[in-house]
């Protein structure tokens, strides 16, 4: 039964505690997600300079402790770090589509293949990247995969396409990334005739992951293509 308030009129509906609950985490959830997308980036970066950083303005705080204390203090030092850290990758970048770069590149590498772990860690690293930033030759990159089971579908990136000994039978390494962290994931090693390819590039289908499928195309096959009559 609805309230009434003096007068014999309705009271007007109020949400209740639940509903109101409800309303409020689906607003923040976002929000959190966000902050602990850029917190985990922000931290990152800015750990990476932090060991050349700190002794700088350490250094530059003693010269004029009255003036320039504020430099140790741990905020600046985090965004210095982080930002000296964007510069050398922005730098790094640049340096890159010059010759000089790609020469120190080549010499880098060399160093590392005669490390046998790093070696190992890089190549593999090294060759992931460049399958994904090119375009494949007769298999679709992203493709859906039967996984954990044949009635769910995960979304995976074709690495490279192997034969079964004996049979011929063509096999797609397939790589599954988590959500939202897409650095971490399964290597699937899955029948061609049993992926389902999709039109969507790399870019969109990393953004279906990162935001748990909220940023995506409006459509995508969810069934293997029909094999060709004989």
């Amino acid at each position: 039964m609805s309230e009434t308030i003096p007068g014999g009129r309705p009271a007007p509906n109020r949400p209740s505690l639940q509903r109101l609950f409800l309303t409020g985490l689906l607003t923040l959830l976002p929000i959190w997600l966000t902050w602990v997308v850029v917190k985990f980036v922000f931290v990152l970066l800015s750990d990476i300079s932090q060991p050349l950083i700190t002794p700088v303005l350490q250094n530059l705080a003693a010269t004029s402790p009255q003036t320039l204390s504020w430099l140790v203090e741990p905020w600046v030092r985090t965004v210095l770090a982080m930002l000296a850290t964007v510069a050398v990758i922005l730098f790094s970048g640049v340096m890159a589509r010059r010759v000089f770069g790609q020469r120190m590149l080549r010499w880098f590498e060399a160093l590392i293949n005669r490390i046998p772990l790093a070696s190992t860690i890089y190549g593999s690293a090294r060759k992931l990247l460049d399958i994904l930033q090119t375009k494949p030759d007769g298999t679709q990159r992203v493709v859906l995969i039967d996984f954990p089971h044949t009635e769910m579908k995960s979304i995976g990136f074709v690495t490279r396409v192997l034969r079964e000994q004996g049979t011929g039978r063509e096999l797609a390494a397939v790589y599954v990334p988590t959500t939202p962290n897409p650095t971490s994931g399964y290597l699937e090693i899955v029948p061609v005739e049993k992926i389902t390819p999709t039109d969507w590039s790399v870019d969109q289908a990393m953004s279906f992951i990162i935001s748990g499928g909220a940023v995506s195309p409006d459509t995508i096959p969810f069934s293997p293509p029909a094999p060709p009559r004989a």
